[in-house]
Order: C-alpha cells, then sequence, then structure tokens
C-alpha cells in the first residue's frame, strides 16, 4: 500500500480498514471474499460464491465497496459489476448498510457486516432502488456466464487469483464433461416443464438433458423404437391383407348370385 493512498485517507478510515482487513481474514464472511486496492485503501472489491439452493449457485458475483472519507462514521456505496439479476450493474444500491441511509447505520458495523448484509439482501426477493426483476432460469443462466465475464476484468484477475483458478479448473472440468458446451449458446426461452442446470449451463428436460442434434438415442430407447416401427408395419401389412381377402369374397358372392339367377 502507497504512501500516497495513505495520505488520501484520513488516519482513522485507514486504521478502522485495516483492522477490517485483518477480521475478516481471519473470519471470513461465508460465501463472500473481499480485498482492497493496493493503491486506494477507501476501494474494496468482493466477490460473492453463489450459495447453494439458490439460482446464484455455481455463479461468482464481483462487485465493489466505496468507503468516504469520513468511515466509519459514514456509510460506504456498494456497487455490483458482473450481471446477477438481482441488482443493476455499476449503480449504487440502496440498501440500509449503505450511503442511501446513513440515519440507519451504525459506526460499529464492519465489512465483515456489510458483506454479510448484501448477501442477505441478495438472496431475498424484496425490491429496493437499483434492484430488478429476473427469473430464476435468467439468475442461473448469468451465473452460468458470470465465469466468462469475470475473467475479463482485470481488476477481478489482479485482486483475485485463486478465484481465477477456482472458476479455469471448473472451466476445464465442464469442457471435459461436455466438449460442445462452450460452443453451443444458452437457450433464451425455457418450455414449459423445462428446469434448468446450472452446473453445465444447458437445460434439462424432466430430468434428463436434450441430447445434441444428430446424435443417437440410448440403446435401450433405439431397440423399444425399432419394435414399435416393426409392430405398426406389420399390423398395417394384415389390415391390407384383410382387406382384399373380404373385397375377393364379396366379389365371388356376388358372381355365384348372378349367375344362379
Amino acid at each position: 500500500m502507497s504512501s500516497k493512498s495513505n495520505k488520501r485517507a484520513p488516519t482513522t478510515a485507514t486504521q478502522r480498514l485495516k483492522q477490517d482487513y485483518l477480521r475478516i481474514k481471519k473470519d471470513p464472511v461465508p460465501y463472500i471474499c473481499a480485498e482492497p486496492l493496493a493503491s486506494n485503501i477507501l476501494e474494496w472489491h468482493y466477490v460473492v460464491r453463489g450459495p447453494e439452493k439458490t439460482p446464484y449457485e455455481g455463479g461468482y458475483f464481483h462487485g465493489k465497496l466505496m468507503f468516504p472519507r469520513e468511515f466509519p462514521f459514514k456509510p460506504p456505496s456498494i456497487y455490483m459489476i458482473t450481471p446477477n439479476g438481482r441488482f443493476k450493474c455499476n449503480t449504487r444500491l440502496c440498501l440500509s448498510i449503505t450511503d442511501f441511509h446513513p440515519d440507519t447505520w451504525n459506526p460499529a458495523w464492519s465489512v465483515s457486516t456489510i458483506l454479510t448484509g448484501l448477501l442477505s439482501f441478495m438472496v431475498e426477493k424484496g425490491p429496493t432502488l437499483g434492484s430488478i426483476e429476473t427469473s430464476d432460469f435468467t439468475k442461473r443462466q448469468l451465473a452460468s456466464q458470470s465465469w466468462t465475464f469475470n475473467l475479463k476484468d482485470k481488476v477481478f484477475c489482479d485482486l483475485f487469483p485463486d478465484v481465477v483458478d477456482e472458476i479455469r479448473q471448473k472451466q476445464k472440468l465442464r469442457e471435459d464433461l461436455n466438449p460442445r458446451s462452450h460452443a453451443l449458446p444458452l437457450p433464451d426461452v425455457v418450455p414449459d416443464g423445462e428446469t434448468y442446470n446450472a452446473q453445465n449451463g444447458f437445460p434439462v428436460f424432466n430430468g434428463h438433458p436434450p441430447l445434441p442434434d444428430g446424435a443417437g438415442h440410448p440403446p435401450g430407447l433405439q431397440q423399444a423404437n425399432r419394435n414399435q416401427g416393426l409392430l405398426g408395419g406389420a399390423l398395417a401389412n394384415l389390415f391390407v391383407i384383410v382387406g382384399f381377402a373380404a373385397f375377393a369374397y364379396t366379389v365371388k358372392y356376388v358372381l355365384r348370385s348372378i349367375a344362379q339367377e
């Protein structure tokens, strides 16, 4: 941390943020990691890992905290950078722990408290200034796309190298399991009865992923279809034979009746 940045940030804010940094390293916030800029301790960046059993599961959501020079006596502003389906990107969020509500701010609240409050509000559905309404499918879709989005962000990559490695390992695993996953676009519309698989970013129909174009069906299904086709053809032939026999019998009966007359 440069001496220049320390001159810009008041001693009280600097000392308090250093204490909060040590505290968050010793006792991390669940699902969240955070780092201040080396050039400016008043700007922190965070990453939220989408909690399990939520539409954000599997996603990595990057954002930033901007602390005022009067911190901790005044609250910070909070921004989300990664598209997430819950908050607008690069927009100040109106939460009780932000500068939108200085009257409810408590100077005893730490960076950990702020990030815990952010996560709590993220997984809820209450509206506020800076929030948006999207379907759970959209949130899962954005969670899947967050990997690539974040890797293009230099600040993200510089501040969170461990998270970058984690994402790249997951990308490799995804491609190993499904080599076509990086080439297939995500769908925009989910038909009725379709659920979304956030693990690999593809839709799941009634619990089973759709087969790629040109791919064969499972052997059991192939055999069942083949048997069904053979049975249908045999029945059709039988009906034709029976029809001809009935027609021939009718013609024979009519000719015999005419001869007798």
